[in-house]
Order: C-alpha cells, then sequence, then structure tokens
C-alpha cells in the first residue's frame, strides 16, 4: 500500500486525470495534496492538472455551511449528506478545520465527527487546515471543488471555520449559503453581522427537538420577520427560514428541497451561471494576489534582508510603512536587473 502511494505521488498529469475521472478517492486525495503543497516543484504540475480537469467541472451545487462551534454542522452535514445519497447523490464534503496561530496545527478531526458518511462509497469528506487563511476556508479550497467535480460528485459541501471571519470569501465560491443557529443561544438577531444576513440563502435553527422546539420556532418566526426587512436579492431569491433536528432526521429533507427550489429559479433567470462567472473573475484576482505573495516571501533578497528590515522596525529605527517599501524596492530592484 505505500509503494501504491509512493507511485501515485509521482503520477503524471494524465494519469492523476484518468483516475480522478474514474472517481478514485485515493488519486483524489492525493490530487488536492498536490495543489495545496506550498512546494514550488509541485506548482506547475497542479496548475497543469487543474487546467485538465477543469473541463469535466461546473456541474455540481455547490453548499457553503456555516455557524458558531457548537451549532451542530458535522451532526447536520453528516445527516443531509447521508439524505442526499439516498436520492442517488455523490456528495464531497471539504471541511476546514482552524490551524492555531501559535502552532500551526490543526485538529483535522471531522472524519471522526462524520464516522457514518465516512463509510458510505459515495461520499467523500476531505479536511483542510485554514493555516494563516482568512474567511473560514484553506487557501486551495476553490481548487479543490473543482477537483472533486471532475471526480463526479454532484453535490459539494463546503464547511467553514464559523460565524467571525470574513464570510464573503466562503460566499465567493459556493452557490447557495446556509447559516446554522441555534434557539436561546443568546445570539439570535443582535448577535448576527449584517454581513452574513445578506449573504445567506437560507437560515436554519438546529436542535430543534424535545424541549428546544418551542424556542426553536420563536427563533424561526424572529429571523423569518428581520429577513423581510432586507430588500430583495438580485437573484430574485427570498431568503428560508427552517428549523430542524439533524440529530433526529427531522427537516433535513425540506432543506434539500429550499436548496433545489432555489437552483431551479436562479438557473431559469440566469442568475446562477452569471454567479458562477462573477466567481471565477473573483477567483482569477484572488490566485494573482496569492501568486504574487507567494513569489514576493520567496524571493532570497527577499528572505535576506527580511530580519533585517524587521529588527529595525521593532527598534523604532524605521516605521513600517518605510520598511515595506524598502523590501518591496529590493525585490523589484532584482527583477529589473534580471
Amino acid at each position: 500500500m505505500e509503494n501504491n502511494v509512493k507511485n501515485i505521488k509521482n503520477a503524471t498529469v494524465s494519469e492523476f486525470l484518468e483516475n480522478i475521472l474514474l472517481g478514485d478517492i485515493t488519486y483524489l486525495s492525493k490530487a488536492i495534496t498536490l495543489i495545496e503543497s506550498s512546494k514550488e516543484k509541485d506548482f506547475l504540475k497542479a496548475s497543469k492538472l487543474l487546467e485538465a480537469c477543469l473541463p469535466y467541472a461546473n456541474n455540481s451545487v455547490r453548499i457553503g455551511i456555516t455557524g458558531v462551534p457548537g451549532v451542530g454542522k458535522s451532526t447536520f452535514i453528516e445527516s443531509f449528506g447521508t439524505h442526499l445519497i439516498k436520492l442517488k447523490k455523490r456528495i464531497a464534503v471539504l471541511t476546514i478545520d482552524p490551524s492555531s496561530s501559535i502552532t500551526k496545527g490543526s485538529i483535522l478531526g471531522d472524519k471522526t465527527r462524520m464516522e457514518k458518511l465516512t463509510k458510505e462509497k459515495n461520499a467523500f469528506i476531505r479536511p483542510s487546515p485554514t493555516g494563516n487563511q482568512l474567511g473560514g476556508v484553506a487557501k486551495k479550497t476553490k481548487e479543490a471543488i473543482v477537483l472533486c467535480e471532475a471526480a463526479g460528485y454532484d453535490v459539494i459541501i463546503i464547511e467553514t471555520v464559523g460565524v467571525g471571519q470574513s464570510e464573503t470569501l466562503v460566499s465567493s465560491m459556493v452557490d447557495f449559503f446556509l447559516l446554522l443557529k441555534l434557539a436561546g443561544a443568546g445570539d439570535e438577531l443582535q448577535g448576527i453581522k449584517r454581513g452574513i444576513m445578506e449573504l445567506t440563502d437560507a437560515i436554519i435553527i438546529n436542535k430543534a427537538d424535545n424541549k428546544n422546539i418551542k424556542e426553536a420556532e420563536l427563533a424561526r418566526s424572529e429571523f423569518e420577520s428581520a429577513l423581510h426587512l432586507y430588500p430583495l436579492k438580485d437573484n430574485s431569491w427570498r431568503p428560508k427560514v427552517i428549523t430542524c433536528s439533524a440529530l433526529k432526521n427531522i427537516g433535513i429533507d425540506q432543506a434539500w428541497q429550499i436548496i433545489s427550489d432555489f437552483v431551479k429559479m436562479t438557473k431559469a433567470n440566469g442568475s446562477f451561471d452569471e454567479n458562477r462567472t462573477a466567481q471565477n473573475k473573483n477567483w482569477l484576482l484572488k490566485t494573482i494576489d496569492q501568486q504574487l505573495k507567494d513569489n514576493f516571501y520567496a524571493d532570497l533578497e527577499v528572505q535576506t534582508n527580511l530580519n533585517r528590515i524587521l529588527q529595525n522596525v521593532e527598534n523604532n529605527k524605521i516605521s513600517p510603512f518605510e520598511a515595506a517599501n524598502e523590501l518591496i524596492e529590493i525585490y523589484f530592484k532584482k527583477k529589473e536587473e534580471n
């Protein structure tokens, strides 16, 4: 098995593509590892692989799911994913674990939290660390979506770190943005930022069972009233609010029906494809930003001078603004010489 993994790692782009198209999850996993790699030697191969996969992408429904820790995202996704598999769907779940800013480590424990879904042959679960990436998603989530679509997964679920970071980044790569809430958690209307409400396509009040049913219904009513104060979205969709119990599998079918209605309506009025086009443009700009940043910090002259300039900033010998200009001048001077 170990030799097989090594062989896959050294596979050509054509071999990767062939096996990804066949739905081989070992090749898919290694391909995602390849695109997540920060090694310069992997960059060109990853780019060629993505280019090869693009003609087979864009054939899924992409769903972003967010909510505070403890709201039951993993339980909801497992119940939701199991329901979709029964409907003959193939599900890819890209779960994002927060990385420690100190140790740079992450838990990557979603596979253990979705034990039942992990065993389904038509489900693929891939945990990735956020690293230093803001927005509740990993650095290469968008690229991973393309690979999963090429592998034949028709529903892609992105589980974010949780409310509190820039969820705009999440919405820039999904078709449908779902916010999970708890009733009686003390963060109902006043605890939700306006920006997240504007991005939301549906709010689901989870854990609506046993003694929580009454509170969940009250929360649903409050959110519904609040959403009606917002103008209709450009795609003409009015966000929906429902209650559910992921643990008891109540309301899961209703959640999928809402998403299905959304896809049907937005495809009919053209906004679905317009959104995908806008997302691709955004992806281009984000990729340029990231590649310029990576190239800058990989530059040997920048690396040689960085610690010295940081020390000067620390000792108040130079302002951060002047320090940045000095490093940028060093970088571009070398480029001009080359």
